[in-house]
């Protein structure tokens, strides 16, 4: 059976995710705002939560269509064919988001589409209680300029949850996020990688992810996966694809630093979890003491933001003395992710490509300074005359 599915994404990651669901072989991509719509059966609806790293969420979409009344909003969602995804005993909580509508109060759209639900149900299955006590079929309303789009969660917990960060620092990147920056920056196994601001060293995990090909979800479960909806073979089957797929010879370098010894141990339990320990490097290291011997590279980081007033000072000496220590290395480029408005002015470079990004709630842009590339090899006399 097709489906009409919507993976979600954070604001100015969509096209990286319409990328990975190319790759991944879906069909009918188009990209919306915070959002990619695609098709997929059972067995895609698995290999898009398994494999996709950018996304948010994998949902089921069930219907859309214009509401500015709830009488219209609970007339429209009863038409919806519940009884083809949601069995008897089935838990289905409602939640709603609204934007820029004339249906803007949460809490009665969730009351009112859940009372549309239960009373198609009831007639189905001819029953008034419903005990929801088996799997989960999460419902998401989302109203944008008057427009509803419901759809059904088959993720459970966002995707960023891969399973292996038991324990964060302060202020933790999303895997998702994460991995969107080694897509945007190009990154590939072949070139060096070093975030010398690693935090709980999500930036270096989720490339040593890539770099093995472990699939982001292999280490968790998701909500559709116990849905009578989809075989349980299909994802015995998936999950067996997945284990297949892993690279375990690997050549790569990857290094994250941290000034916190804290954080390096919590990066180094992150690692052994996620299974990529033995190809990875951290260390307790200062930024005034950055240095590599590689003569190419990528630095990709997510350094302090600066978020409190009292702060601010302390970032922006931080990020002047960034500038310093990394102006040598001019055959590296460098990607830094930052809220700081002003990062360029204290980096004492402007950046090659500028992009906007956010972190959570917070609008941040993801400055790109492009190194100088390696020479391309020459040609030799024998490969010239074998060409003629």
């Amino acid at each position: 059976m097709k489906f009409k599915m919507i993976a979600t994404a954070v604001f100015g990651m969509e096209a990286i995710v319409k990328n990975e669901l190319e790759q991944l072989g879906f069909e009918n991509i188009t990209v919306e705002n915070g959002r990619v719509l695609f098709e997929a059966d059972e067995r895609g609806i698995a290999r898009a939560n398994l494999w996709v790293r950018t996304a948010e969420r994998i949902f089921i979409k069930v219907g859309e269509f214009k509401a500015i009344t709830f009488e219209s909003l609970f007339d429209q969602v009863h038409k919806i064919s519940w009884e083809n995804y949601i069995p008897k005993n089935a838990k289905f909580p409602v939640n709603a988001k609204s934007v820029k509508s004339k249906l803007y109060s949460l809490s009665d759209i969730q009351s009112i589409c859940k009372k549309s639900i239960v009373n198609r149900l009831s007639k189905v299955y001819q029953t008034q209680w419903f005990e929801e006590t088996d799997e989960t079929y999460s419902v998401l309303v989302g109203i944008l300029n008057d427009v509803v789009t419901v759809s059904i969660d088959t993720s459970g917990p966002g995707l960023h949850r891969r399973g292996y960060r038991e324990k964060g620092n302060e202020a933790p990147m999303k895997e998702t996020l994460a991995a969107g920056l080694l897509s945007i920056s190009k990154w590939q196994n072949k070139i060096p990688l070093i975030d010398p601001f690693c935090g709980s060293g999500t930036i270096i995990i989720e490339a040593a992810m890539m770099a093995k090909n472990i699939a982001p979800g292999l280490n968790r479960k998701f909500d559709s996966e116990l849905w009578r909806l989809i075989p349980d073979t299909i994802w015995k089957e998936e999950r067996k694809a997945c284990y297949e797929a892993i690279r375990h010879d690997v050549d790569v370098v990857l290094q994250g630093y941290d000034l916190d010894p804290r954080s390096i141990r919590t990066a180094l339990g992150n690692a052994e979890l996620a299974g990529v320990e033995d190809i990875v490097h951290f260390q307790v290291r200062d930024i005034k003491d950055f240095s590599t011997s590689y003569q190419y590279g990528y630095i990709i980081s997510n350094p302090p933001y600066g978020e409190r007033l009292n702060e601010q000072e302390e970032v922006k000496r931080l990020y002047q003395l960034m500038g310093k220590v990394f102006e040598p290395y001019k055959t590296w480029s460098k990607y830094v992710i930052t809220s700081y408005e002003n990062f360029e002015r204290e980096f004492g470079t402007q950046a090659t490509k500028n992009r906007k990004l956010y972190n959570g709630r917070i609008k941040t842009y993801f400055y790109q300074y492009f190194g100088e590339k390696p020479p391309r090899p020459k040609k030799t006399i024998e490969q010239s005359e074998n060409k003629q």
